[in-house]
């Protein structure tokens, strides 16, 4: 199966919504409400938990200003090592998690854990996939720039928010494919702890070219200090992103969208399983939301609970047939 069929089957289930969650009145609050993003400042995550828990506040849905910790390492995995083998009955935290989650525990990166040893709560969106250069790079296109690494491979880095293997990696690789580069393992990934970091490196002359999201590439487009050459969506967003041009509509075929959403230590208590599975619902339902996902290019993506889980255990499946297809694992 192509990669770009792999990721669109996974693009249509972001296009599903479910209904809000529905339980009995709840039994828990939590007194101290955390949130771990698995990277430095300025990432996916990141942004994940501090829009997340400053909407949840905002909204009057936590009792408490929501803590937000940046645990970093190992493309998620030490936040991962920690939950599972520390905090693993803690009722007042969550976790960031997205795409890049799924695909470090499909390719087994996360040594000794599996995602059955947390708890998947729900989705808040989907984040596109960009590809972007400096703002004063000579390429100004993708076509330009995949032209540049086909020619010459060692004359491009490309940074990416992901360890190696990871869905950063995977979407400058599905966009290569497409572009009918047939080796696709020369091209130069440089891995780095959060989309934040990554973007510096690309300030700062180190590498040629980001691989993202577009929530992560926002901030640095608004200040003028990247350029993106490529959303992977089917079709151009609208309002202020509708300038920024598909890998598609270059002749590229290539998607990727990144859900985005959270986890929970395994033996959280059901109690405190439902309660954030229907604060985290009832946020996705609010307008103060949807007017989050359209300021961030959010795409919709509302799972809750069961329907959730059910998601990532099939995001996980997918991913190991694409890592098994370019040679990331056996």
């Amino acid at each position: 199966m192509k990669l770009s069929n792999v990721v669109q089957t996974a693009l249509v289930a972001a296009g599903l919504t479910f209904s809000a969650f529905a339980g009995p009145a709840l039994a828990f609050e939590p007194e101290n409400p955390e949130c771990i993003a698995p990277a430095n400042p300025g990432g996916g995550w990141d942004f994940t938990c501090r829009q997340v828990g400053k909407s949840l506040q905002d909204e009057g849905l936590i009792p408490a200003t929501m803590q937000v910790v940046n645990l970093a390492g190992g493309g998620g995995g030490v936040a991962y090592a920690e939950v599972v083998n520390k905090r693993n009955d803690d009722n007042n935290l969550i976790v960031a998690a997205s795409s890049a989650t799924a695909t470090r525990l499909a390719q087994g990166a996360y040594p000794g854990n599996n995602m059955d040893e947390v708890r998947w709560l729900a989705s808040i969106g989907a984040d596109y996939g960009v590809i972007a250069v400096a703002a004063d790079s000579k390429n100004n296109t993708l076509t330009e720039l995949l032209d540049q690494i086909k020619n010459d491979p060692t004359s491009v880095s490309v940074a990416g928010g992901s360890a190696v293997g990871g869905w950063d990696h995977l979407k400058v690789l599905i966009a290569a494919q497409a572009y009918g580069i047939d080796n696709v393992r020369s091209i130069k990934y440089i891995a780095f702890d959060g989309g934040g970091e990554a973007v510096t490196q690309l300030l700062a002359g180190s590498v040629q070219a980001f691989t993202g999201d577009l929530s992560e590439a926002k901030g640095f487009v608004d200040s003028g200090d990247i350029k993106v050459i490529a959303v992977l969506a089917p079709e151009r967003l609208d309002g202020e992103f509708a300038d920024m041009p598909t890998a598609r509509e270059q002749g590229v075929d290539a998607i990727g969208a990144n859900w985005r959403g959270f986890y929970a230590p395994g033996e959280m208590s059901d109690e405190a399983y439902d309660y954030w599975v229907a604060q985290i619902g009832t946020l996705y339902d609010s307008d103060a939301w949807k007017q989050v996902m359209k300021a961030n290019g959010l795409a919709p993506l509302d799972l809750r609970g069961a329907d959730f889980e059910q998601f990532v255990t099939e995001s996980v499946a997918s991913i190991t047939s694409i890592s098994k297809e370019i040679g990331i694992i056996q």
